[in-house]
């Protein structure tokens, strides 16, 4: 599927403002189907990880498209409820909260995923076998494009070792526990399909010690393209690995093994454009300053991660190729991009950020006081506005005065 064209950002920009995120809903089902027709052939359900992007609209849109939903938070749960999503296609993966969560996500009828051997004492005491129950492991796999979306290595906060598989045993056993899936999950960009397959190697050792087991969750984390001619995961060798590992694997309960992943980036992020205007083009002696009216507190990615986007000037999409460099108006470094070649560019023309639908909107902030942007949906060719632009009664809702 092509990106939206250059008229059509520029002309949501004129009618909406900027900055403004745009999201195109075709694209996202476009990557859905993809996924589903490259699993057709294995027992293989995909709950999209809203962390990603929340707008209720997003929800509700690809939970019509037939992907469930899975949860960080117990509001990211209240908004999957809030946006028409069953209980029943909802999972919730727990990470380091208060037990007083869980007991709300039990009370929902959603799934769970326990991460901690603590919780699940707790969980074992309050339910016993009343509540089938998951739980998320750490695998010791070092994987992801950056160490801070790395989550499966053996420094990280993210699920019980499993080197502490006995003590698990032990806790299942002495509440008569019922664990229905093994949850694993170690990073974000993994484009090394062997990754999976090392992960599912470790979940097989463990099979035979679970007697209720219904799915095996291998996570996320399915990198997709940044740069121009830059390759993702392949998902159909994925798929084709998954398929060959799990017939090779029978549950030893006699029950198909159901096959969960959390695709979350992989579904909106190029869906996503990030429409900013250009305030000042400030040249100096090191580079060629083009300064747009947002920062990090719009799209803070490239400052935490280090990551990549593609910026266009479809002000000037035929102009001569200078380098400047792309940053905020914050009261901060916040650098997007140092030296970039980009079209020449002047003061009022409109920078373009692709691949701007994950991680985007959903991390902003309101630092320097500055409101957060306006989201917009593009669904069957027309546009809807999903999220207004923030006022200063936005700024001040929530504060009470007392001086």
């Amino acid at each position: 599927m092509q990106p939206l064209s250059n008229q059509t950002l520029m002309a949501i920009a004129q009618q909406y403002g900027t900055p403004v995120y745009v999201y195109h809903a075709e694209k996202i089902k476009a990557q859905y189907q993809h996924l589903t027709r490259a699993f057709v052939a294995t027992n293989t359900h995909f709950f999209y990880a809203c962390k990603a992007l929340t707008n209720i609209n997003i929800l509700k849109y690809i939970g019509n498209l037939g992907c469930n939903i899975d949860c960080s938070s117990i509001n990211e749960v209240m908004l999957a409820l809030h946006a028409g999503i069953p209980a029943s296609r909802i999972l919730y993966t727990s990470n380091g909260i208060t037990f007083e969560e869980i007991e709300e996500a039990v009370q929902q009828g959603v799934h769970i995923n326990i991460d901690s051997i603590s919780n699940l004492e707790k969980f074992g005491k309050k339910y016993g076998n009343a509540c089938p129950v998951g739980i998320r492991l750490r695998p010791n796999i070092m994987a992801g494009g950056n160490l801070k979306i790395s989550t499966g290595h053996d420094k990280s906060k993210f699920g019980i070792p499993v080197e502490q598989i006995t003590e698990v045993l032990h806790v299942i056993e002495q509440h008569n526990l019922i664990i229905k899936g093994l949850h694993i999950h170690t990073g974000s960009e993994i484009k090394d399909v062997s990754v999976f397959v090392e992960g599912i190697t470790v979940l097989f050792d463990l099979i035979p010690k679970f007697n209720h087991l219904s799915y095996i969750d291998l996570g996320g984390g399915f990198k997709v393209p940044y740069k121009e001619n830059e390759e993702g995961t392949d998902i159909e060798l994925l798929a084709r690995e998954v398929k060959q590992a799990f017939s090779s694997h029978p549950n030893p309960n006699g029950k198909p093994l159901e096959v969960w992943f959390e695709p979350g980036k992989y579904l909106v992020s190029e869906a996503g454009y990030f429409i900013t205007e250009v305030n000042v083009v400030k040249p100096t002696s090191a580079t060629t300053f083009v300064s747009v009216n947002s920062g990090f507190n719009h799209l803070i990615r490239p400052m935490f991660y280090d990551a990549y986007h593609r910026i266009q000037n479809i002000s000037n999409s035929n102009g001569k190729h200078l380098h400047y460099s792309v940053v905020g108006n914050i009261c901060e470094t916040d650098t997007f991009a140092w030296n970039r070649l980009l079209n020449e560019t002047m003061e009022g023309d409109l920078l373009v950020f692709y691949n701007a639908g994950a991680y985007g909107f959903e991390m902003s902030s309101n630092f320097n006081s500055r409101f957060k942007p306006a989201e917009v949906l593009l669904l069957n060719g027309e546009t809807h506005l999903i999220r207004k632009r923030e006022d200063m009664q936005d700024l001040l809702k929530n504060q009470i005065a007392v001086l």
